[in-house]
């Protein structure tokens, strides 16, 4: 049985990006980067917020030869896992092992998360915001970064409730800190 894992990157202040949509604040450097491909080598399908995409379908193409390993690790890591991208408007995708979803059903994912045999991630502020609503996720996690950004797209939706459990947090050295937490309603449900 797999689990629903939603992990972002965002401003101390709890934002993905500032509000002119910038993120190059939050580019993880290479200690960073080495834990978010630790994370990812357990999952082995994404599910894709339609911008989300847009940003990450970048690692399909990239030239990484030549980069240091963390980048090279996780160009492969993006091509070998499968990925659903969550759309109504997007007619094409630019990268393989992808499929487009018009729609987010939280049973159908819900049923799906519970007979995969690994672990599915989630990505996408406004898509997660959905299976979060449906109580489907299994695990959230944040890296914080060490700037304040004072508004943009925030990691949570407004008005969203969440509470949750400490199981894990670690710091780098550039100041950014991960924080792993597990909903108190998975708690219950186990």
């Amino acid at each position: 049985m797999g689990r629903l894992i939603y992990t972002a990157i965002s401003s101390l202040d709890g934002y993905v990006a500032d509000a002119e949509g910038r993120f190059d604040w939050s580019m993880p450097s290479e200690d960073v980067h080495a834990a978010v491909n630790r994370q990812q080598r357990g999952i082995g399908t994404m599910l894709l917020g339609r911008r989300m995409y847009e940003v990450l379908v970048a690692w399909e193409h990239m030239d990484v030869e030549g980069a240091p390993e963390v980048y090279r690790e996780y160009a492969e890591l993006w091509r070998s896992t499968d990925k659903v991208v969550y759309s109504a408007t997007l007619d094409l995708v630019g990268s393989s092992r992808t499929r487009i979803e018009r729609a987010f059903d939280p049973d159908e994912v819900r049923d799906f998360v519970a007979a995969s045999d690994h672990d599915v991630s989630i990505s996408g502020p406004t898509l997660a915001a959905h299976a979060l609503r449906a109580g489907i996720v299994d695990e959230v996690g944040q890296y914080l970064g060490p700037v304040v950004v004072g508004g943009g797209v925030p990691v949570f939706a407004p008005g969203l409730r969440l509470d949750l459990e400490l199981v894990e947090e670690q710091r780098f050295p550039d100041g950014v800190v991960y924080l792993g937490y597990r909903p108190a309603a998975a708690d219950a449900a186990q």
